[in-house]
Formats: C-alpha cells, structure tokens, sequence
C-alpha cells in the first residue's frame, strides 16, 4: 500500500508534467491531486483485493485485475478533475493520470514478481534450467506453459502443433513449429525434452508422435489424462515419464451403463480372488457401481487387507450409495466355507477370478495348479448351483484355447465345467469371459522389464518371435461386467484384444522410453542388453482366443461369443473323479494323459518339470547308487 501511495504521487506529478511541459510550481495545487488519488486509489484496490496477491505467482490474471481496478479508480477521479475541475489543475489530467498509474502498478507487480521468484528464492540462471519444448499449443499447453514459468527447473524454448494455422506464430515469446522437422527443431533449439500436452488427442496420434520423438533422439513425457485438464489440476509436478501403457492401450469404448449396472446395482456380489490383479480392479468398478453388499473373498491376507482399505478409503469419493464392504478369508477348494458364504449372503452375482495363472510356476507345480484351477471352480460353481445363484462368471484365459501348458489345460477344464452346469442348472446362469494379457497384471512382463530397466539389465526376452495381446486392466474389468451382465447361460464371450505384440519390440520400446539405448552389435556402447533365453515350460509363441472360427458378434463391439463344444455333466464327473484320485499320486505323465483326456486339444510338449517329482526321481536315483556301492 505504501508502493502505490508512492506510485500515485509520481504519477500525479507525471500528469501534470505532461500536460504543461514543466514540473508543478508553488501556484499549482499539486497536493490536492495527490490526496485525492491516494483517497479513492487504495480503497479500490483493497476492495479489489490487489493486497491479498501472491506476487511471485501473480501472472496475466493479475494484470487484469489492476487493469479492472485502475478502471474503477478512474470514474471518480476523472469525475473531480475532468468534469467537475480543480483550479490551476488542466483538466486532462484526471484522463492522463489513471493510465499512467494503471502502468507502474502493473509494472511494480511484474517486478516483483521476477524479484520474488528470482532473487529471493535463489532461483538458478537460464543456463542450467532444462529446455523444454511443448507439444500442443492448444489450452492444456498454455495452462502447462504457465506452470511451467515460475519453475526454477524448467524453461519452454518452443512449441509443436499441428494446426497450420498456429504454426510460425509466437506464443509467449516462443515459436510454434511444424512437427514436421521435429529432429532440427530439437537439435537447434538445444531442447532437452518434449513434453505432450494433448490429454484429448487419439492414442493413434499420441503414438505417431511419440515415434517421431523418439527418432528426433528427443526425451519424451506427458500430461495426465484430460480430467485432470478440466478439473485444472495441471502443474510441473504432474509431468511423468511416459509408460508402455501410453503405446499399448487403445481408445476406450463407453461402457453401457445398463450393462455396467444390471447385476450389479443394489445387489449382493461376491468377487473371488479379490486381492489379484483382475479380482482387484473388478472390486474397484463394482463397488464404484454401488453394490448393497460386496463380498472380498481371498485366501491371502495382506492382499485382502491391502484392497479393502483401498475400498475403504474410496468410500468417501464415489458417486454410488453406500453399500458394505465384506473381507473374507477362505480358498475356493474349502467347499464347506463357500457354502457357509453363499448361504449367509445369498449373492446375486459371482465372479471368480481366484486361479493359479503363472504357466511356468503351474507347471512346475502341476498337481496344485489342477487343484485350485479345476477343483476350486467346482467346488464353487457346485454351491452356487445349489443354492441358486443367479448369476456366475468366470474369469478365464486366452491359454485355455489348444492349450500347451497345465495351467491352460486347466483353465479349459474349468469352462467345460461351468458349460455343462449350466446345462443341468436351471437356477444359475454360468457364462465365461476369455481374454489375454492385461498390462501390469501380477505375471505380465512389463512389470519384469521395468524392474530389469531400473536395475540396469539385461531385458530378459524368450524368443523373439514371441507375439501377445494386451489390454489395460481397466478395459479388461469393465468388459468383464458388461459380457456377464449379456448372459443367458453357457456362453464363452472372448474380448477383442486388439493389434498382437511383438514381446522383442515391447522390450526395445520399454528401454527407448526409459531414455536409455539399446546395446547390442551395431551399438555395443548402448546402456542395456536383450538377451534371448529360450521358451519356458508350457509357453506359446503365439496365443489363440477362439478353438473354432465361427465367433458371433454381440451388442458391444468389443465383445464377441465363441460357439464351441463341450461334454455332458455326467461324461465330465467321471473325468473329473479319475483326475481327482490321480492328484495325490504326484506323477506328472499320467496327470498330463488325464488332462488330454478331458482337453483333447492340449499338447503338451514339456518333459517332467514337476519339483517334487524330480527331487523324488533324484533321492531315488542316489539311493541305488549308495545301495551299489
């Protein structure tokens, strides 16, 4: 305040100078000027609030604000020297003065602006901050460019966009190029990184444009997603390293809402293996779609604990009503727990997605991996059966199809297994969602990559030839709710995964991403390896989602239904007891000749990697060499 009392004097003696061309003499009642700017100016501007602004943040907004209030001040005050008069004052200083104070008190904020954040705060020289180039000159560019301006880290040197009609001009003092010669921008401009400020543009285009960042030898890293946009919730700290999942993922399709709502709103779901991947992100959008009961059944307990605090915490932010959130602890195989669950809760909607999924450690383990894959979901389907469940879905895998592995095998059977009751249920509607890999799911490899990335590598590849489909654990949740939510018994619904993946190219996207380079014989000084180590047990170069070709299309586009055969429940109870009296047996070759026997399409191709089977094989083999001697 005492600024711009000062300000109002130097202006009121400016006005006067230049209007007479000299400074006021004695006959010139320049005090009157003075007291009467100082009267009305502060008042003004501490009604407009200009003494509660952060200086070393005020920006554009600020200056308006001086502008608006320099405006209110001028009213009165040209009011009293221009249309009312003062004797021995000109009367076009009640017109020159305000636009003069308008200028120093904008001009004062601005100083101490570059003062405040500057000086005081021992901000670093221009030299060292990095150089930074936008990409989007559009309103999240702006807001981002904003931000970024008080950072004493980061300074914008230029801007990407590909509208035509913004290319050549100035933004802020900074160029808006072409993306054209994204290479010789970046090298002439001796920018650091490109940071995408496009949270609306098609992942398609984010894609193609993080190519050509990548080929420009460009870091690159990105905004979060448009909500936080439009909430304003940009700022520097918001800035990450783009993940595989920016180039992996594709554009959602909106959910149906009736869909999404049908056996799920005001009812009473159960969800098994509620502490996985699949389990837990199902948890997150059926308690979002408000439940009156959600029942979290896992047989470990951290993770159980671990995703009902979780939902626990969400209560407060969902939109949907307040239901109940209930923990149990209980493995699917304890037939008489899932029993005592399902009678006290009587659930209207089951979604198992309790299994064993890591083919390599199934089949190490294969006797345990039939245990809980097929006998689990036996159990749990037989109860849900019994007392009349209406709904039942299961949580199946691309690997059920030919498969090549115990773990796919099993999967297959727990379909049969769920087909053929449902044939003999007439209370329960069991259906199956089949899909592939989901991104950053328990046993994806891009957990593994990124984990050998940060520790320096090598990246561990199987063969390169290796080809997979990935969805976003999101994607995959929803579309599970919404096929199940389609069912009128028995069918096997398959997600569209999209475009397959090269496993090499996901490795060497991985390690660009990172900002790291690739070595290997056309560049031994490059930072990280990819070393091929061979397919493991029971893995497939290429993953199928449909046994036959005949898939009928349903009301979601991504959504389709597999026609495909399966055995009477009475043909299957005998299969499933010969395989039920072989498991204690722990001999893998007729386990596996049990499992073709059910899975006619399963080959297995593996020799005996079963521990206790060949640690057994080796005790044995030892003692008859001690016997010999």
């Amino acid at each position: 305040m005492l600024v711009d009392a000062g300000l109002c004097a130097t202006t009121a003696y400016l006005s006067v100078f230049l209007r007479l061309g000299f400074l006021p003499d004695r006959e010139t009642p320049i005090g009157v000027v003075i007291a009467v700017s100082i009267f009305i100016a502060l008042p003004i501007f501490r009604a407009a609030g200009l003494y509660r602004e952060i200086f070393s943040q005020s920006g554009l907004q600020g200056i308006v604000g001086i502008g608006r209030a320099c405006l209110l001040y001028a009213i009165p005050f040209a009011i009293v020297f221009t249309y009312v008069s003062i004797w021995g004052i000109p009367r076009t200083v009640g017109l020159i003065q305000p636009i003069l104070l308008f200028v120093c008190v904008a001009s004062s904020r601005v100083f101490a602006r570059y003062w405040l954040g500057n000086v005081v705060t021992g901000a670093p020289r221009l030299a060292h901050k990095r150089r930074v180039i936008l990409y989007g000159a559009g309103a999240a560019g702006r807001q981002l460019a904003g931000a970024i301006a008080p950072s004493p880290d980061m300074q914008v040197v230029g801007y990407f966009d590909d509208d035509a009609a913004l290319q050549g001009s100035v933004l802020d003092g900074s160029t808006i190029f072409a993306p054209d010669d994204m290479a010789g921008v970046v090298e002439r401009l001796r920018a650091d990184e490109i940071l995408l400020a496009l949270p609306s543009a098609p992942r398609s285009r984010r894609n193609e444009i993080i190519g050509q960042a990548r080929r420009a030898n460009a870091r690159i890293r990105t905004l979060p997603g448009l909500m936080d946009i439009a909430h304003g919730r940009v700022a520097v700290s918001d800035i990450r390293d783009l993940e595989i999942e920016d180039l992996l993922g594709r554009e959602s399709v909106r959910p149906d809402p009736q869909l999404m709502g049908r056996n799920i709103h005001g009812k009473t779901v159960l969800i098994t293996g509620a502490g996985g991947s699949i389990g837990s992100e199902l948890c997150r959008q059926v308690w979002a779609l408000g439940p009156a009961t959600l029942l979290l059944l896992e047989v470990n307990e951290f993770a159980l604990y671990e995703i009902h605090r979780e939902l626990i915490a969400r209560g407060d932010e969902t939109a949907a009503p307040a239901g109940r959130i209930v923990p149990l602890l209980g493995s699917v195989l304890d037939e008489a727990r899932m029993r005592s669950i399902v009678e006290a809760w009587r659930p209207d909607t089951i979604y198992h997605a309790a299994a064993y999924k890591h083919v390599p450690l199934v089949e190490h383990n294969p006797a345990e991996g039939v245990r809980n894959n097929v006998f689990g979901t036996l159990a749990l389907a037989r109860v849900a059966a019994q007392c009349g469940v209406p709904d039942f879905v299961l949580i199946s895998t691309d690997k059920a199809v030919r498969p090549s592995n115990v773990m796919g095998a099993t999967k297959r059977i727990a379909e049969l297994i769920l087909q053929a009751l449902n044939e003999a249920s007439a209370a329960t509607r069991f259906s199956i969602v089949r899909f592939g890999n989901v991104l950053g799911s328990s046993g994806s490899v891009v957990p593994l990559f990124r984990q050998q990335i940060r520790n320096g590598g090598p990246v561990t590849v199987t063969d390169r030839r290796i080809i997979r489909y990935f969805m976003t654990v999101p994607e995959a949740a929803e579309l599970v709710i919404q096929a199940g939510a389609m069912a009128t018994g028995g069918e096997v619904f398959v997600l569209d995964m999209g475009e397959p993946v090269e496993i090499h190219a996901l490795a060497r996207n991985m390690i660009e991403l990172a900002g790291l380079a690739i070595r290997d014989e056309a560049s031994p000084d490059g930072d990280i390896e990819i070393v091929e180590i061979g397919l493991r047990p029971g893995e497939k170069l290429y993953e199928e989602l449909l046994i036959g070709n005949d898939p009928t299309p349903t009301s979601h586009p991504r959504i389709l239904k597999a026609n495909e055969p399966f055995q009477s429940l009475k043909l299957l109870e005998q299969s499933l007891e010969r395989l039920r009296r072989l498991l204690d047996t722990n001999d893998r070759t007729a386990l596996v000749e049990e499992l073709r026997r059910l899975v006619p399409e399963f080959r297995s191709e593996t020799g005996a990697v079963d521990w206790v089977q060949l640690e057994t094989g080796r005790n044995d083999s030892t003692s008859r060499n001690q016997n010999v001697a």
